[in-house]
């Protein structure tokens, strides 16, 4: 695999105009998945990189189905989909390297496929049975992060960590269109074009923040606000997972080779609800939705396959059943969940223990011994008194 770029030259250059004024993007696959060439950015998969791709999309899709259908059961507290996503995550994913690392928001399920972190791992979290559910050093991929915006200031910290470190690695943060609204992502693009920190930060621009479309949350598209900032953006395709995979990969080599930030906005867009508790008929119309399915990026990568005899129906028929055995463990994964540790709360805050925390977790160990169903011994009386 090979990608070449001009990351550091201007996001506007070489780029063709799109339909009807809409800005400039970069794209190598259509939507009727003919292959095309950019001026700027490049790449050459192998037959067994681009089928890869495809495997990784279409495992991603029906792992966000069967959490839905959970979340539907009562199995989930909550849920928020992907579908339509896959390629603006799974080609970022898969351009990073192992060093580099990763700031999801609560939605990168398809970065964290690429990590290898365990999807049930994500459902476990919401299921309300862990706190994460992974160790974020083990994958460098922190843990998700609930509130809006901040974990590009998290980002942007530790990149400057790298920095100072002098470390051959990047760092790459995710955050939607709505938080680019949010003032930790703009404290973020001052601090990290200050002191130049190697952080992409990775746009999903879906076309709505939970019931508030883009041009509602900006004038300008997002990928110019980094010139106000001082580093370059570029606005791709977010359906193409090639070029969403080259312009990464080229974001990441610019950040890590010591030139500083960059942008990323994914033109993508969210083809389900915001979360599992919105209803997204009662604030967009089904023709918009329609236009966008034919923009899929699985049937885009497929009908690429097709045309250049890359893959047969039993390659297809492989990555269907692969889908069902991944449908099936999640499913009986979820339901086999062991209820959380109700003392567990108190553990991993201080190193040395807190005698303040020690009194409250006595306070609810009695509180919870109160009851008349409360097994003996279950919360192992008041604890150590110090955590781990």
């Amino acid at each position: 695999m090979s990608v070449k770029s001009s990351a550091a030259r201007s996001s506007t250059r070489g780029r063709a105009k799109r339909r009807g004024g809409e800005p400039e993007l970069v794209q190598l696959l259509t939507p009727e998945g003919e292959r095309v060439e950019h001026g700027e950015y490049s790449i050459d998969l192998t037959p067994d990189e681009l089928r890869g791709l495809y495997r990784d999309m279409v495992l991603t899709r029906r792992f966000d189905a069967e959490a839905i259908t959970l979340q539907r059961q009562g199995e989930l507290g909550l849920w928020a989909s992907l579908l339509g996503q896959e390629a603006a995550q799974i080609g970022s994913g898969r351009a990073t390297r192992p060093d580099d690392y990763i700031f999801p928001t609560y939605r990168e399920h398809g970065v964290a496929w690429t990590r290898d972190v365990d999807p049930l791992n994500l459902l476990g979290m919401f299921r309300g049975v862990n706190n994460g559910g992974w160790d974020p050093n083990e994958n460098n991929f922190h843990l998700y992060t609930i509130v809006i915006g901040s974990q590009t200031l998290h980002a942007t910290g530790y990149a400057m960590g790298v920095a100072k470190d002098g470390a051959d690695a990047a760092v790459i943060a995710y955050f939607g269109d709505g938080a680019s609204s949010q003032g930790d992502v703009a404290e973020s693009f001052t601090f990290a074009a200050v002191y130049n920190a190697p952080v992409v930060f990775f746009c999903q621009n879906n076309q709505w923040a939970i019931s508030e479309p883009t041009e509602k949350q900006s004038r300008v598209p997002i990928y110019q606000r980094a010139a106000g900032f001082g580093f370059p953006g570029v606005r791709v395709d977010g359906n193409d997972v090639l070029a969403v995979l080259a312009v990464t990969r080229a974001a990441l080599e610019h950040a890590r080779s010591g030139q500083g930030p960059m942008l990323v906005e994914a033109f993508t867009y969210r083809m389900g609800a915001h979360t599992t508790t919105d209803d997204p008929t009662r604030y967009r119309a089904d023709e918009e939705r329609e236009e966008w399915e034919s923009k899929d990026p699985i049937a885009r990568l497929r009908t690429y396959l097709d045309k250049q005899e890359l893959a047969d129906e039993e390659f297809y028929a492989g990555v269907e059943a692969e889908s069902d055995a991944l449908a099936k463990r999640v499913r009986e994964g979820v339901r086999g969940m062991p209820d959380p540790d109700t003392m567990a709360i108190f553990e991993n805050i201080y190193a040395d223990g807190h005698a303040l925390v020690d009194e409250e977790r006595a306070q609810f160990a009695a509180y919870l011994d109160s009851f008349e169903d409360a097994p003996a011994a279950a919360h192992g009386a008041a604890g150590s008194g110090k955590g781990h």
